[in-house]
C-alpha cells in the first residue's frame, strides 16, 4: 500500500505567552507504519524552535498569565486529561482522573490559581458500573441526542465544568452540574465569574442552537444571560465586556458575527457581508486590547481580522491562505497558515516583522499548483479551481463537491486533490450556491426549492467553463465524487444525469425522511434547510436511485452518526436492484470525519480504494487514467 500520507507533519493551535516573547504550538506527525497520529508541543521564541513536551499526545497548549508554566492535554490510552509543566523544564504533572476523559482548551484564571477544563463524567445511573455491566445494560432513551458523530453514545455521559489547582494540592472541584453538556468556559477578567456554553432549550435536539450561561466561580447556578442563538465562541474583553461569535435566534444557516453581549445583544460588525465562523475550522476569538481578532471566511481563504470597538475590520493575516488558528498577546500574533502546497506552517508576526516556521521535520511531497478562475455563474460569481497532473496529455476530469453545504474549498492545502492530481486526473473544484465564503443571499440560496437546483446549475456552470478553460481534460471520461452535502450532489447529479462514467458517493445525506430520525443533527437540520416535509422524499437521492446508469462506489463508515450508515445501506440496495455497477465499502470504527482525521491506514487504505474504482471506470483499460 502506498503510504500517501505516512511522515507529514504540520503545526496548529499557537498559544503566545503574556508578554508576547514565545509562542507554544502543536507538530502533528502521521505514522501510518504505527496507524497513529504523534502530538507535541514545541516551543519557539522567533530564534529557536524545539520540541517541548515528551508526550506522543500532547495538545491545547495555555499560557499561565505569569508565563511560568503551560496547561495542556495529555492523551494517554484514548483519553485526555488534563497536565501542567514549567516551561524552566521538568515533568509534566496529570492533574485530572476524568473517567471520559478531558476535552477543549484549558482556560487559566487571571491570577493563574484555577484552570477551567471540560470533563467527561458518566451520568449517575452508569457512574458505579464496570465495562461489562455498562456493556450489557439496556440503554434507556429519553432524549433525541443520544449519540453524537465522533463519541459515540452520549445518553450515559455529560461534559461538565470542572475547576482544577494547578499546583495539585486542592485537586479538582465540578463547578457545573447541568442536564446537557457545558463546553466553552471563559473567564471573566476580574475572575469572578464564567461564561459557557449550553442547550437549555426544553425540546433539546429538535431546536438548532446554544445558551450562554454565567455561573460565580466559587459556585453556584448558571444563568442564561442573552436569547437563545447560534453562538460558538466567547470570550471577555479586558474591560469585562463579554462576547461572542455567532446570532441569536435559530434562523440556520446565517452569517455569524460579533456580538456584544453586554448590557443587551448587539453585533459589532453588521456592515459584514463575510462570516466570521467556517463550518469546517470553527471560529475562535481572543482580544488584543479594545479590539477583538478572530477569523474571516472569504472566497476560499480564512483571513485573520482584527474589528475594533465600532466594527471597522482590518487584515492582519489576509493573503491567499486559510488560517488553521492563532493567538495574540502583548502585540505578537502567532497562526497557523495552510496554502496549498504545504498543510500549514506558523506565522509569527511583531511590529518588527514577520517570520515563518514550516520545518518540523516532516516529509514533504511535489503538489499541483491550482488554477484559479472566477466563474460568472448563473445566479452569482463562483471561485474554480483546477489541478492538473504534470505533462500535456488529455486526463479525464474529476469533479469534487464539498460537504456542508456551508463549507467551502479554497487556498489551504487539501491531500485529496493533490492524490488525485498525481494519480493523473484533472481535480475540478468549485464552491456552489450554498457554500460559505460569500454573502447571505449566497448561503442561503439552497434553502427550500434550491435545494439540488440552484446547486446543481452552478456545477453544471462551473465543469463547463473547466472544459473550455483547460483542453487536457476530457469530457469523454468525467467522474464526480463527494462525502456527507457533496455525497448528496453526487448522487443526485448521476440521478439525472448520463455524462458521468464514475461516482464516488461517501458519507452522503441520501434519504432526507430517514436522516431526519436518525442522525444525531436530524432534529432540526432538515427542517433548517427544507422547511417542511414536503421536499424531503422529492430531493432524496434515493428516490431516483433507479435512474442511475453511472458505475457507483459508496463509502460509509460504521460510526457515522451524522450520515448514518443505513442512508448507504438504502442507496446500495436500490442501485443494485436497478442493475447499477456498484460496490459498498463500509469501514469499521470510523465516523463522519474518516477522510480527515480517521485512522492513518484507514485514510490510506480509502486512497487506494478510490484510486482503483476511478482506474476502472476512467482509465484506458490498464487501470490508469491515461
Amino acid at each position: 500500500m502506498d503510504q500517501r500520507l505516512h511522515g507529514m507533519s504540520y503545526p496548529s493551535t499557537p498559544a503566545v505567552s503574556p508578554d508576547g516573547s514565545r509562542v507554544a504550538f502543536v507538530v502533528t506527525a502521521i505514522d501510518s507504519e504505527a496507524d497513529r497520529y504523534r502530538n507535541g508541543i514545541w516551543l519557539t521564541d522567533g530564534r529557536d524552535t524545539a520540541r517541548f513536551t515528551a508526550g506522543e499526545g500532547d495538545t491545547s497548549p495555555a499560557w499561565s498569565p505569569d508565563g511560568s508554566r503551560l496547561a495542556f492535554m495529555r492523551k494517554e490510552d484514548d483519553r485526555a486529561q488534563l497536565a501542567v509543566i514549567h516551561v524552566d523544564g521538568g515533568e509534566a504533572s496529570i492533574l485530572t482522573d476524568f473517567p471520559l476523559g478531558a476535552f477543549g482548551e484549558p482556560s487559566w484564571s487571571p491570577d493563574g490559581s484555577t484552570i477551567a477544563v471540560v470533563g467527561g463524567v458518566w451520568r449517575p445511573a452508569w457512574a458505579d458500573l464496570d465495562e461489562d455491566a455498562r456493556q450489557a445494560k439496556p440503554r434507556r432513551i429519553t432524549r433525541r441526542v443520544y449519540r453524537a458523530d465522533g463519541r459515540g453514545w452520549v445518553h450515559d455521559r455529560s461534559l461538565l465544568i470542572h475547576l482544577v489547582d494547578p499546583t495539585g494540592r486542592s485537586g479538582v472541584r465540578r463547578l457545573t452540574d447541568g442536564e446537557e453538556d457545558e463546553t466553552g468556559p471563559a473567564w471573566s477578567p476580574d475572575g469572578s465569574r464564567i461564561a459557557y456554553l449550553s442547550d437549555t432549550s426544553d425540546r433539546p435536539g429538535y431546536q438548532p442552537g446554544t445558551d450562554i450561561l454565567v455561573v460565580p466561580a466559587d459556585g453556584g447556578e448558571g444563568k442564561p444571560v442573552v436569547p437563545r442563538g447560534m453562538w460558538y465562541t466567547l470570550a471577555y474583553r479586558p474591560d469585562g465586556m463579554l462576547h461572542a461569535i455567532g446570532y441569536p435566534g435559530d434562523d440556520f444557516p446565517d452569517h455569524s458575527l460579533l456580538w456584544r453581549l453586554q448590557p443587551a445583544p448587539e453585533c459589532v460588525n453588521p456592515q459584514s457581508d463575510r462570516s466570521l465562523f467556517s463550518l469546517t475550522g470553527g471560529s475562535r476569538l481572543r482580544f488584543d486590547g479594545q479590539r477583538a481578532v478572530t477569523e474571516l471566511v472569504d472566497s476560499g481563504a480564512v483571513r485573520l481580522v482584527a474589528v475594533a470597538p465600532g466594527g471597522e475590520m482590518t487584515d492582519v493575516l489576509g493573503e491567499r491562505s486559510v488560517v488553521t488558528g492563532f493567538d495574540v498577546a502583548a502585540g505578537t500574533v502567532a497562526a497557523t497558515v495552510s496554502t496549498f502546497d504545504t498543510p500549514a506552517e506558523l506565522v509569527i508576526h511583531r511590529e518588527s516583522g514577520t517570520q515563518s516556521h514550516g520545518d518540523f521535520g516532516g516529509r514533504r511531497r511535489d503538489v499541483a499548483e491550482p488554477h484559479h478562475i472566477v466563474v460568472e455563474g448563473p445566479g452569482a460569481q463562483l471561485d474554480l479551481w483546477v489541478y492538473l497532473p504534470a505533462g500535456d496529455a488529455r486526463v479525464p476530469l474529476l469533479l469534487n463537491i464539498h460537504g456542508g453545504p456551508a463549507a467551502q474549498y479554497g487556498w489551504g492545502f487539501f491531500d485529496e486533490f493533490q492524490v488525485y492530481a498525481e494519480a493523473g486526473y484533472g481535480v475540478v473544484a468549485t464552491n456552489p450556491r450554498g457554500s460559505g465564503g460569500k454573502d447571505r443571499e449566497f448561503l442561503r440560496a439552497v434553502r427550500g426549492e434550491g435545494w439540488g437546483t440552484v446547486d446543481v446549475e452552478d456545477i453544471d456552470a462551473a465543469v463547463a467553463v473547466a472544459l473550455e478553460r483547460f483542453p487536457r481534460l476530457d469530457a469523454d471520461r468525467m467522474g464526480v465524487m463527494g462525502g456527507s452535502y457533496g455525497g448528496f450532489l453526487t448522487a443526485w447529479l448521476v440521478g439525472h444525469q448520463t455524462r458521468w462514467r464514475a461516482a464516488v458517493v461517501e458519507r452522503a445525506l441520501l434519504s432526507w425522511p430517514s436522516f431526519a430520525g436518525t442522525s444525531d443533527i436530524g432534529g432540526w437540520f432538515a427542517g433548517s434547510y427544507l422547511g417542511g416535509p414536503e421536499l424531503a422524499w422529492e430531493r432524496s437521492p434515493l428516490r431516483v436511485a433507479e435512474k442511475v446508469k453511472t458505475p457507483t462506489l459508496i463509502i460509509h463508515s460504521e460510526d457515522d452518526f451524522r450520515c448514518p450508515i443505513e442512508q448507504a445501506e438504502q442507496y446500495f440496495d436500490a442501485l443494485l436492484r436497478a442493475g447499477v455497477e456498484t460496490e459498498f465499502v463500509r469501514f469499521p470504527g470510523e465516523g463522519h470525519e474518516l477522510s480527515r482525521s480517521g485512522k492513518p491506514r484507514h485514510r490510506e487504505e480509502r486512497f487506494e480504494i478510490i484510486l482503483e474504482w476511478l482506474g476502472r471506470w476512467l482509465g484506458d483499460g490498464s487501470g490508469s487514467p491515461s
